[in-house]
């Protein structure tokens, strides 16, 4: 005979304890990301998953690319986040092409070398942070 439990549930806070809300954890998360993305100069990317590591959320690539899309207003160098290729190659990850054409043409402006296959050297136009 099987035992029925109560389904567990989430404890409520004091009346007295401010929460944040989902909208001000995302900005927050946004924020760190974007602080992130200011740093990195003209001529020089970052891989999605870099600036994840970078503003302390390791494994949330995904998590830039939604900022990136976001990012409106922010007055940050979207252009300079990519994805990551191989160990040492990057590329426009963007796949509606009129952006990604758009992002390759300001990188391009901004000193950005690409392959003859679309990619970006990581070794020549990667930026790492100075610690």
């Amino acid at each position: 005979m099987s035992r029925r439990t109560k389904p567990k549930t989430r404890p409520k806070p004091d009346s007295e304890i401010e929460t944040e809300t989902d909208a001000e954890y995302i900005a927050r998360i946004y924020a760190d990301i974007y602080a992130v993305v200011r740093e990195i100069p003209a001529g020089r990317v970052a891989t999605y998953g870099q600036v994840a590591e970078l503003a302390g959320r390791p494994g949330a690539a995904r998590v830039v690319g939604a900022a990136m899309r976001q990012a409106g207003e922010q007055a940050v160098p979207w252009q300079r986040v990519v994805g990551k290729k191989a160990k040492r190659l990057a590329k426009v990850a963007i796949l509606d092409p009129i952006g990604g054409a758009t992002q390759r043409s300001i990188l391009e402006s901004e000193g950005v070398d690409f392959t003859d296959r679309g990619y970006i050297r990581l070794d020549e136009f990667g930026w790492l942070p100075e610690s």
